[in-house]
């Protein structure tokens, strides 16, 4: 039986590929004699699992968030920290304050599909709500879309579409761009090609060109760290629906 987001819900839980034409719905609540009744106590708070490969800074901009009001008022808690590698920093950030931590590596597994199984077998063995890309740089496969599909969150430093992939502050600048920002979307199977949660603007200004976007990506991070922090609080505190490319937060 899947999990539901919120207390009294239903969903169907189903892979989320492609162009993403399914409706998930994390909001709706159960009809009067459809499926189990449950109480109406105040929510728990919602599971996390946060992905990194690096540093962690959105990692850590989670967890001080959740631990400047408390799991129960942000509406989630962080329950694991995964890697691609070890020895980062962003593991480290997750030990110091006592969370559990597990490395699934590409090179340990003989094909990039068995990686990808075995990512979302130790992602599974934590029960998350939603899962969190934090700087995770790997691209997820099938199975793991198989099972957390419509609800994998990640960042990108652009205002998607514009610019996908690995180097969309660098693309902005050489395009001419005046603006850019960051994107908070779920996850699909393409590369910065799912649904769009929120975004925000940063201006590029004239000395970003100096420093090849050095600083204006120092920029776009801060501000990546707060909507990241705002968005999943959302999530996990209101539901949401997603139809086709449309994302909708109560």
């Amino acid at each position: 039986m899947p999990v539901s987001l919120l207390t009294v819900e239903r969903f169907v839980e189903f892979p989320v590929l492609g162009d993403m034409k399914h409706s998930y719905d994390r909001t709706k609540p159960s009809k009067p004699g459809k499926g189990p009744v449950v109480a109406s106590s105040p929510a728990a708070p919602k599971r996390l699992v946060v992905l990194v490969s690096g540093s962690g800074t959105n990692l850590q901009a989670l967890i001080d968030a959740i631990e400047a009001v408390g799991s129960a008022a942000y509406g989630a808690e962080i329950v694991a920290v995964g890697a691609d590698r070890g020895g980062i920093a962003g593991l480290e950030r997750a030990e110091s304050v006592g969370l559990p931590t597990f490395v699934c590596r590409v090179q340990d597994h003989p094909t990039r599909e068995e990686w990808d199984r075995a990512l979302a077998e130790a992602v599974a063995a934590y029960e998350p709500d939603l899962v969190i890309s934090a700087g995770f740089m790997k691209i997820v496969g099938k199975e793991f879309l198989a099972r957390f599909g419509g609800r994998t969150v990640n960042t990108h430093p652009a205002l998607l579409p514009s610019f996908p992939g690995a180097h969309g502050v660098r693309d902005a600048l050489a395009y001419g761009a005046k603006v850019t920002g960051c994107t908070v979307h779920f996850v699909d199977d393409g590369v910065d090609t799912g649904p769009i949660i929120a975004q925000s603007v940063v201006e590029v200004r004239d000395e970003d060109h100096a420093d090849g976007g050095a600083a204006l990506h120092e920029r776009i991070k801060e501000v990546e760290r707060q909507l990241l922090v705002e968005v999943v609080g959302r999530l996990a505190r209101h539901g949401y629906r997603i139809e086709g490319r449309k994302v909708s937060i109560p």
